[in-house]
């Protein structure tokens, strides 16, 4: 076990001289190379946006979901690993359903997002398992207001006012980083969340679709799919909108 990563990476129990744990690494990298995904929480709700790639002409379109709903008042979106994602979402919801049934009324989004890092995080304890590939976007609209959380592989769930996660996220992060979201309406953020998806897309002749979802005051403060004319025309703006970049330049 001389060279680093040599040895050191058969179990998420065994830290490396560096003080890495490289079974969490591992899973990291593998929410890095999926297909970008994004929140923006704005001034009436949070908009959650992901990119997914059409990998056969016989697929159904829609298929391979990426975002779920948790809650009328919660809703996830993932990046990684899908079949990870869809069982840490599996648990998001569970822990909805126990909290609801214990005090009667909705989970804070907060106590959700705690409770699934510490779910995710116990995978990083153990010899015999293995970390979650995935990252997952949490979108909330609770009695505190709305707001968009991430939990990544290692169990860590922080607050975010915009994030993106995956393959295209740091051009993403550039382009959330301009937008003025605490100013900007749901309906709004869903035009620029497929506007940054379009324009970081690396994919080259590799066809794509978009699943957006929303939960705002216009969708009654419960998380919903975008309705299809909205994203069909936040679609047309961004393809127009990348055709005039490419003229200009």
């Amino acid at each position: 076990m001389s060279g680093i990563g040599t040895g050191y990476d058969l179990s998420a129990t065994t830290y490396s001289p560096d003080g890495k744990i490289f079974q969490t690494e591992y899973a990291q990298k593998a929410v890095d190379n999926s297909s970008t995904v994004l929140g923006l929480r704005c001034k009436d709700g949070v908009v959650l946006a992901s990119e997914k790639l059409v990998l056969s002409k016989l697929l159904v379109e829609g298929s391979n979901r990426r975002i779920h709903n948790i809650d009328r008042h919660v809703g996830v979106a993932v990046a990684g690993l899908a079949p990870d994602g869809r069982m840490v979402a599996n648990r998001a919801w569970d822990e909805a359903a126990s909290y609801k049934r214990v005090y009667g009324e909705p989970i804070p989004g907060h106590v959700l997002c705690e409770r699934l890092g510490s779910y995710v995080h116990m995978f990083n304890l153990y010899w015999s398992l293995r970390p979650y590939g995935a990252t997952m976007l949490v979108a909330v609209y609770d009695k505190n207001g709305p707001a968009l959380y991430a939990v990544d592989p290692s169990g860590s769930s922080m607050r975010y006012f915009g994030t993106a996660v995956g393959k295209g996220r740091q051009a993403a992060k550039n382009e959330i980083e301009k937008l003025k979201l605490a100013d900007m309406s749901c309906r709004e953020a869903v035009a620029e969340a497929v506007k940054i998806l379009h324009k970081v897309n690396d994919e080259e002749g590799k066809k794509f679709e978009l699943e957006v979802s929303w939960i705002c005051d216009e969708s009654g403060k419960q998380h919903q799919r975008v309705p299809a004319d909205l994203l069909a025309e936040a679609e047309r703006q961004a393809k127009a909108a990348l055709e005039d970049s490419d003229m200009d330049d």
